[in-house]
């Protein structure tokens, strides 16, 4: 028998889980569980100021530590607010479980009582309740299982008087890890890779495309020797950025972060090859980025439509580095080797995109800075082996468009459902996957004022981070759109106010931008000063992205 409450038992069967580590907002419905994490288990706590946060930091530690993320959150109010982060989560792979305290089941009436599974479900999270003692310690493992091998995050809902049982049983666990299937790779079939040899043979123009599960199965070495062999340019989706960084013959990013250049490569293809990349939307520019090509997909999980677009004209289901060794493979015995783009001449006109991605000039109003300028300075100033993390607003197509030279796996985007406000959170789940001082956040004032209270929790836990805000004094996304569509942009526009000061009040290190020139001095005293650092860096509002003047003015 334990005299266990129900609480520090399943504490007990977290950690048996390897959770470490436990981002929490806490309430009634989850305080005492998370106190047992910290007090019985060890845990290192980290007290978000927003349950949003909590769960936002839990996934980006979950996508940079490859652990399970694990958010705690309380019933009702606390639980309604973790929808957008669930949502990020769920369309980005990630596996969270989320400890929800519930309203007790035995309560005649609770304020704070609301249905939660339909709410997680909507957001693609797999919901889990717990309902009774005896099954307590079998839903714990089922969280755990679901979010490892589905990588997707999982709501273990579980009511506040629950918790407070007593425990009948000896609390014998066993932990998800031990009933996964062991890791398997996956080989193509030889008929289908007979099928691409021959259009490899066939083809003029071919491209390679890596997504994230190549950068998951260490595709790279397989992948530029199959781009060697065939004659092909080189190109990654967003989620793989940098996967093929120092090849003379990469694109970058395919879609709509590519350089002109590369779209105007994408444009001539006659035959693309994509490995671990699902070839959604943005990849493919709407289906219309490779509009003469011949398209191969080599996936884990191909599908034939997704995101409204036809991915390619032969999936094979494959690891995506078996896939492209097994094509390189046939290639050499059947003697096919060809010289597609590869010439001196391309290299030189690749490497000069990759210089000056956007040369549009533009007259910058005074007292403020092109944003372009600012993000190349930034890349130089900071190392290459920093993990940097890009927010969504229009200041990610900056930053995605002119960072450089660090390797697939430094670059963290928490963009998956489109919304801002999740860059700080995210910068903090990163550092503390890291256990690290060299983390560098690249948001828009708009972004960081949804959630500007975390700034409080960086301070408290004693994190490191270099906090760099683009500021173009409201929402620039929405101010270029109303340009473009001839509508008063001053509604979405509402003064740059002083960010500088408002992180000194939080106890942060902080300096106002206008100047080119400054980064490498502010850098040194980031390193100097013990604690984190923000840069308000004002820029010019009127300046576009490429990618925005594209799509919104027309430009060519």
């Amino acid at each position: 028998m334990s005299d266990n409450q129900v609480s520090d038992v399943l504490a007990q069967a977290f950690a048996a889980e390897d959770v470490d580590t436990v981002f929490t907002l806490m309430g009634d419905a989850n305080m005492y569980w998370s106190a047992a994490m910290a007090d019985n288990q060890n845990a290192r706590l980290i007290h978000a100021r927003h349950e949003h946060c909590a769960v936002a930091m839990a996934d980006a530690y979950a996508r940079a530590s490859g652990k399970v993320g694990v958010a705690s959150v309380t019933c009702g109010p606390g639980y309604t607010q973790i929808m957008t982060a669930l949502t990020m989560a769920a369309r980005g792979n990630a596996p969270v479980v989320v400890f929800a305290g519930d309203a007790p089941v035995n309560a005649a009436w609770y304020m704070q009582e609301i249905d939660q599974a339909p709410l997680a479900r909507a957001t693609g999270a797999h919901f889990v309740p717990i309902r009774t003692v005896d099954r307590a310690l079998d839903c714990v493992r089922e969280a755990f299982y679901l979010a490892r091998s589905e990588r997707r995050p999982v709501v273990l809902s579980v009511p506040l008087d629950l918790q407070k049982e007593t425990f009948p049983f000896l609390p014998d666990y066993m932990p998800s890890a031990d009933l996964i299937p062991r890791a398997q790779v996956v080989m193509p079939d030889p008929a289908l890779i007979d099928e691409v040899s021959s259009l490899i043979a066939a083809a003029e123009r071919p491209v390679v495309i890596g997504g994230r599960g190549a950068v998951w199965s260490g595709a790279r070495q397989a992948l530029e020797t199959l781009a060697e062999e065939s004659g092909a340019l080189l190109a990654t989706t967003l989620l793989a950025k940098g996967l093929f960084e120092g090849n003379p013959f990469a694109l970058d990013v395919a879609g709509t972060f590519a350089t002109d250049l590369g779209r105007e490569y994408f444009a001539e293809s006659d035959l693309v090859i994509a490995a671990g990349a699902a070839l959604g939307h943005y990849t493919t520019e709407g289906g219309y980025l490779y509009p003469n090509a011949k398209v191969v997909q080599i996936d884990l999980n191909p599908r034939g439509l997704w995101q409204g677009v036809k991915t390619a004209d032969l999936h094979i289901r494959a690891d995506a580095r078996a896939g492209a060794e097994a094509i390189a493979r046939r290639l050499r015995e059947r003697g096919i080797r060809r010289p597609g783009w590869r010439s001196n001449e391309v290299a030189a006109r690749i490497a000069a995109a990759a210089a000056n991605p956007d040369p549009k000039p533009y007259a910058v109003t005074p007292g403020t800075l092109d944003p372009r300028p600012v993000v190349q300075e930034l890349d130089q100033v900071v190392p290459k082996d920093w993990d940097v993390v890009v927010a969504g607003g229009h200041c990610f197509s900056f930053a995605m468009t002119h960072l450089r030279g660090r390797p697939a796996g430094r670059y963290h985007t928490p963009l998956d459902f489109g919304a801002i406000g999740s860059g700080l959170s995210a910068a903090i789940g990163v550092a503390v996957a890291r256990g690290s001082d060299k983390v560098m956040l690249i948001d828009g004032d708009g972004s960081l004022y949804q959630h500007i209270q975390e700034l409080e929790t960086v301070r408290r836990h004693g994190l490191k981070l270099l906090i760099c805000i683009l500021n173009d004094g409201g929402y620039g996304a929405e101010s270029h759109k109303f340009r473009a569509y001839g509508v008063n942009p001053a509604h979405a526009i509402h003064g740059r106010g002083d960010i500088a000061a408002i992180a000194r009040g939080f106890g942060l290190n902080a300096a106002r931008v206008t100047e080119l020139g400054q980064f490498a001095r502010l850098y040194r005293e980031h390193q100097h000063h013990a604690g984190s650092t923000l840069w308000d860096v004002h820029i010019d509002d009127l300046i576009a992205s490429r990618n925005y003047r594209r799509v919104h003015y027309g430009e060519a």
